[in-house]
């Protein structure tokens, strides 16, 4: 194709920022959403390449997964540029165009690795892929008593001056960071990163609802995969839960696999959080888009079976789930809508990282990062700024 002609989506709904358009099209142009509109609207130009469906397709913008470790074996801790490609290379597949490649907790080297290697890798992408957007740094400032699958043995106290040091490796792209606030100088790391605009989001905490309040007032706005890793809600005391279903300062995420949470806990969240705050998230692992067997996790075996990922002693250990069955299934946990479900892949993730400017809704002047939905929701093709990143095989 000329690299000066326009790719047009025609015949198609468009859910474009402020309206569904049923019979539209959709025009990207050098990187941008150039035109959205009506297609008795279309004037054809001498170099637009059209790519005419039907009205049962539907082409919303890519996801933005703010929590992901790793996809076909391929771990942001590994420390290569060759990970975060083949994660880039991989994501468009399931609907993701933009991520934040996520670290664990590890020993201070590894996770200076994993953070220079990052910080570097998003100074030199490419267009032709899903773009790392930024960092997010899960643990190691979190609670022990919460530990999940993060390794015990690596969990220290939060701490300003090393946080420093490690958002110079990464070249000024850590984005989010989860950490538990009640833990000493928890609050002052939350309120330094509010001050330098990076998302603080309680997660693997044991906080209750009033060290969530005070976390909140010195900064907190976000909460890491919601249910697991946190203290739960109990009539005397909401902890972080009750907090992440009350206060609306709070975006949340939340694993719409099944299995972090029973369906009928992500249709109680939903109705009480609603689309406005929360995003949907992977939290997936290398072993996703994999066969069956043992991967590692942070130097940990991790066990995959069809559908949950394990350490040995059982406890669940990120997920395989992939971003377009997480739409899927929280369509069918909900009842929610496809507008829903952009706010919750793309509008909300864009906001929170401050990006909307540029991503997470289809509008004229944007990035072109879109996903084409056939009828049953299966990714048919997703443009990342533009370039034809993924088309499925018929």
């Amino acid at each position: 194709m000329d690299t000066h002609s326009s790719i047009i989506i025609y015949n198609v709904t468009v859910y474009s920022e402020n309206q569904t358009l049923k019979n539209g099209y959709i025009k990207l142009t050098n990187k941008k959403i150039t035109e959205i509109g009506e297609i008795h609207q279309y004037v054809r130009q001498p170099k637009d390449h059209v790519i005419e469906l039907s009205p049962s397709y539907k082409v919303i913008p890519g996801a933005i997964d703010v929590h992901i470790h790793g996809v076909n074996n391929a771990d942001a801790m590994d420390g290569t540029a060759e990970a975060l490609k083949t994660m880039a290379r991989t994501l468009p597949k399931e609907g993701t165009t933009s991520f934040l490649a996520t670290t664990m907790t590890q020993s201070n080297e590894a996770v200076e690795k994993a953070l220079r290697n990052a910080g570097a890798y998003i100074e030199e992408q490419t267009d032709a892929d899903a773009e790392v957007v930024g960092i997010h740094l899960e643990g190691p400032f979190i609670s022990p008593k919460r530990a999940g699958a993060q390794p015990p043995t690596h969990i220290q106290d939060p701490n300003v001056e090393l946080f420093q040091e490690w958002q110079k490796a990464a070249g000024g792209h850590i984005k989010l960071v989860t950490l538990a606030p009640e833990q000493p100088n928890g609050l002052s790391l939350t309120s330094y990163l509010k001050e330098t605009n990076v998302v603080a989001s309680i997660g693997h905490s044991d906080s209750t609802y009033d060290q969530v309040d005070e976390a909140i007032e010195a900064g907190a706005s976000h909460i890491t995969h919601l249910y697991n890793g946190m203290r739960g809600l109990h009539h005397r005391e909401p902890g972080v839960l009750g907090a992440a279903y009350l206060r609306d300062e709070l975006f949340v995420e939340l694993i719409t696999d099944g299995i972090h949470c029973r369906p009928e806990m992500v249709k109680l969240a939903y109705d009480q959080i609603t689309s406005e705050r929360m995003i949907l998230i992977t939290d997936s692992l290398r072993a996703k888009w994999l066969k069956n067997g043992t991967y590692d996790l942070g130097g940990q075996p991790v066990h995959v079976n069809d559908t949950t990922a394990t350490l040995a002693d059982g406890t669940l250990a990120g997920s395989i789930l992939k971003m377009n069955d997480a739409i899927k299934n929280t369509m069918s946990f909900t009842n929610c809508s496809l507008e829903d479900i952009v706010k919750m892949t793309a509008e909300n993730p864009a906001k929170q990282l401050n990006l909307f400017d540029t991503k997470g809704s289809l509008k004229i002047g944007k990035d072109a990062d879109i996903v084409v939905l056939n009828e049953n929701l299966d990714v048919e093709m997703t443009f990342c700024r533009g370039t034809l990143s993924f088309q499925k095989e018929d």
